[in-house]
C-alpha cells in the first residue's frame, strides 16, 4: 500500500508510454487553441458557436475514446499473454478479433452521428443556446463537419490500440504532421489567404476535416500495411468474431456506455453553461484549453495505467498489479498538484492573449481559480478510473459509478448554483465538477478492495 516506491523500471515504463501520448495530446490541444484564437478574431459570437458545436462533436469523440479504451483493456491483456508466451496462438487471434469489432463499431457510430448532424444541426445548437446568431453560425460549422466523424473515429480508436502494444511514436509523428496541416488549412480558409476563399466559421470546420483526413490516412495505412505486432490487414475486417463477441461485450461495451453517458452528462454541463450567457461560454472555452494543457501528462499516465495494468495482469499476476496500483495513486496526487500550480501561473497570460471583453476576462479568472482546486482530484481519479481500474477489467462497476456521481451529484448541484442561487462563476464550476472530489475518495476504497481485478478469456 505504498504510494511511492524506488522502482525506476516501473516509472520508466509508465513515462515511456505516457510522454508520447501526452505530447500527442499537447499537439491536439495546440490545434484547438489555434482554432480558438483564430475564430476568436471573428468575434465572441463566432467563438461561442464553434465552441458549442464542438461540445456535440465531443460526444462522438468521447464515445470513440470509450470504444478504443475498452478495446485497449483486452488488447493489453492479450499482448501481455502473447509476450509471456501464455496461450500465444489464441491471444494472437483474439487481438485481431478485438480490433475488427472495434473498427466496425467506430464506423457505425460515425454513421449515426453524421446522420443526426445532417438532419438537425440547428436543433442541436438550440440545446446549448437561445442566441439566433450563434445557432446559425453553429449550423454552418456542423455542415462542414459531417464527414469528419469517419476520419476522427477510425484514427482515434486505432491510435489507442497501437499504443496498447507499445507503438506510441507513430501516432505522435502523425499528430505533428496534422498540426501543421490544420494550421495551414485554417489560415487559408478562415481568413481567405493563399488564394482560398474567406469562409470564416466554415473555414475552421474545413481545416479540421482536412487535418483529420491526413491523420486517418497515415494511421490506418500503418495498421493495414506496416504493423508487425497485431498483424491486422484489410481482409481481417471481414473475419469471424463470434468467439470473442461475448467477452468483448462484457469488457468493452461498459466502457463505451460509461464514456458515452458521461459525454452526454458533460454536454448537459455545457448546456447549463450555454444558458448562462455568451460571456460565460467564451470564458469557459478559454479555460477549457488551459485545463487541457495542464492535464496532458495526466491523460498520458491514465492511458499508460490501463496499458501497464493489463499487460502486468496478463504476464505477472495479481500481487505485482496491486503494488503498481498504489504507485499509480501516488502519481495521481503528485501530478494533480503540479497541474494546479501550472494553472495558477499560466492563467493570466493565457486569458490576456484573447480579444475579449473585461467581463469575460473576469469570469475566466474565476473559472481558472476553480479549476486549480478541482484538478488535484480530477488527476487522481482519472488515473485510477481511466487507467488502473479500467485496465483491471472493472469496467461494469466504473460504468455505474462514473454516471451515478455525475447525474445525481454534479449536474443537479450545478443547476442549483447557476439558476437557483445565482452563485459566482467560481462556485458554479466547483458544483459542476464536484463528482471529481467524491470519485477520488471512492477510488481509494475500490483499489484497496482488490475487487477490480477481473479475469479475461481469449474466447472459445
Amino acid at each position: 500500500m505504498k504510494l511511492f516506491k524506488k522502482e525506476p523500471e516501473f516509472y520508466k515504463t509508465v513515462f515511456s508510454l505516457a510522454l508520447p501520448i501526452a505530447l500527442q495530446s499537447l499537439i491536439a490541444i495546440g490545434v484547438n487553441m489555434l482554432d480558438t484564437i483564430m475564430v476568436g478574431e471573428l468575434g465572441e459570437k463566432a467563438l461561442s458557436s464553434t465552441s458549442l458545436a464542438n461540445s456535440f462533436i465531443s460526444i462522438y469523440h468521447i464515445f470513440c475514446m470509450g470504444l478504443g479504451m475498452g478495446a485497449s483493456v483486452l488488447v493489453s491483456r492479450y499482448w501481455g499473454m502473447k509476450t509471456a508466451h501464455f496461450d500465444e496462438e489464441k491471444a494472437s487471434v483474439a487481438l485481431k478479433q478485438t480490433v475488427c469489432l472495434m473498427l466496425r463499431l467506430a464506423v457505425g457510430l460515425a454513421s449515426l452521428f453524421a446522420l443526426i448532424t445532417l438532419i438537425m444541426p440547428k436543433t442541436l445548437m438550440r440545446m446549448y443556446t437561445d442566441d439566433p446568431e450563434i445557432i446559425d453560425l453553429g449550423a454552418v460549422y456542423f455542415k462542414w463537419s459531417i464527414v469528419t466523424y469517419f476520419f476522427l473515429g477510425t484514427s482515434l480508436v486505432t491510435t489507442i490500440v497501437l499504443r496498447s502494444v507499445g507503438q506510441v511514436r507513430l501516432p505522435l509523428f502523425v499528430s505533428i504532421g496534422a498540426f501543421f496541416v490544420n494550421l495551414l488549412a485554417n489560415y487559408a480558409f478562415i481568413f481567405g489567404k493563399l488564394g482560398m476563399p474567406r469562409m470564416e466559421v466554415a473555414g475552421a470546420a474545413l481545416g479540421t476535416l482536412i487535418a483529420r483526413l491526413f491523420e486517418a490516412g497515415m494511421i490506418l495505412g500503418y495498421l493495414f500495411i506496416r504493423d508487425k505486432k497485431i498483424l491486422f490487414r484489410i481482409r481481417d475486417l471481414f473475419m469471424k468474431t463470434g468467439s470473442l463477441l461475448g467477452e468483448y461485450i462484457r469488457i468493452s461495451i461498459p466502457v463505451l456506455i460509461s464514456d458515452g453517458i458521461l459525454a452526454i452528462g458533460n454536454n448537459s454541463v455545457a448546456m447549463v453553461i450555454g444558458h448562462l450567457g455568451a460571456t460565460f461560454v467564451a470564458a469557459n472555452a478559454i479555460t477549457n484549453v488551459t485545463q487541457q494543457l495542464s492535464t496532458v501528462v495526466i491523460q498520458g499516465v491514465s492511458q499508460a495505467g490501463a496499458i501497464v495494468t493489463g499487460q502486468t495482469l496478463g504476464s505477472e499476476g495479481k500481487e505485482k498489479t496491486m503494488s503498481q496500483g498504489w504507485m499509480f495513486l501516488g502519481l495521481g496526487f503528485g501530478l494533480g498538484a503540479i497541474s494546479a500550480l501550472f494553472i495558477m501561473i499560466a492563467s493570466s497570460p493565457i486569458i490576456n492573449a484573447y480579444n475579449i471583453s473585461d467581463e469575460t476576462k473576469h469570469i475566466a479568472h474565476q473559472l481558472m481559480n476553480a479549476i486549480s482546486l478541482i484538478i488535484v482530484f480530477r488527476a487522481t481519479n482519472s488515473i485510477m478510473t481511466k487507467g488502473v481500474l479500467r485496465g483491471g477489467g472493472d469496467t461494469k462497476m466504473l460504468m455505474i459509478t462514473d454516471n451515478v456521481f455525475l447525474w445525481i451529484l454534479s449536474i443537479p448541484l450545478g443547476i442549483l448554483a447557476g439558476f437557483v442561487f445565482h452563485r459566482s462563476a467560481f462556485w458554479i464550476y466547483v458544483a459542476l465538477k464536484s463528482d471529481d472530489i467524491v470519485k477520488t475518495i471512492w477510488c481509494v476504497f475500490r483499489l484497496k478492495s482488490e475487487k477490480w481485478i477481473k479475469k479475461i478469456s481469449t474466447g472459445k
